[in-house]
């Protein structure tokens, strides 16, 4: 009996061990300052590839992480030149949205079917496809600056079969506008604020709120238009 309970406090043990290590290394992609100092630079490409078409990657860092990559290269913790560190940014997002646009070409039906959960709900593509109906092409550059909307705006574009030609060109010119802005941004700040990096937490929730909130409102605006038809 002694034996069995000493047995099965070590697994519990070892299972406590296991989940909270998953926990924790899960929480470390959420946070752009852990994914560059313990990943470097493969795993911010990794992150930004994925963050920017593939449909489970909605809640990656996306802005925040464009954004700190560019401060944390002024502080020497990034060690490429700042164009390559750009330059392989840029072909990781446009990537990733071309992943997202074949995945679309052949998902419709895998949409349709599929039961929400956390790494999909309608809401998404609901949201996506309102945003594309007011914007049109330019969906593709402004869609850039929003969490989810980024994410899923190249699938809905499969999805539609919008001509992949003019879809390249979308992508490609809202990936360099996208990460060019907010690297260079975050490499200015470090320049002009030296201490910032001491707030990295801060900025990280601020930036998350900022371009969240349009998507929250965007997504309320679609639901009450819905209600109204009904």
């Amino acid at each position: 009996m002694l034996q069995f309970n000493f047995l099965s406090h070590t697994n519990y043990r070892v299972r406590s061990t296991v989940m909270n290590c998953t926990i924790h290394d899960f929480m470390d992609l959420l946070n752009p300052q852990s994914i560059i100092e313990h990943g470097g630079l493969a795993l911010l490409l990794l992150v930004l590839f994925a963050e920017t078409g593939l449909f489970f990657g909605f809640f990656l860092p996306g802005d925040s992480l464009v954004f700190i990559s560019g401060l944390l290269a002024n502080k020497g913790l990034l060690t490429q030149p700042l164009w390559l560190l750009i330059v392989l940014m840029i072909i990781a997002a446009s990537t990733g949205t071309t992943v997202g646009y074949w995945f679309g070409l052949r998902a419709k039906r895998f949409f349709r079917n599929k039961k929400e959960n956390f790494f999909y709900k309608k809401k998404y593509i609901e949201t996506t496809q309102d945003f594309y109906t007011r914007y049109g092409m330019t969906a593709f550059i402004l869609g850039r600056f929003l969490p989810i909307v980024r994410t899923f705006v190249p699938i809905l574009a499969g999805m539609v079969h919008i001509d992949f030609k003019k879809f390249l060109f979308y992508n490609i010119l809202g990936a360099v506008l996208w990460i060019t802005s907010l690297v260079m941004a975050g490499y200015w700040m470090g320049n002009f604020f030296p201490g910032i990096v001491d707030y990295l937490e801060i900025i990280i929730v601020s930036m998350i709120v900022v371009t969240t909130l349009p998507v929250i409102f965007s997504w309320q605006k679609h639901r009450k238009s819905e209600l109204r038809k009904k």
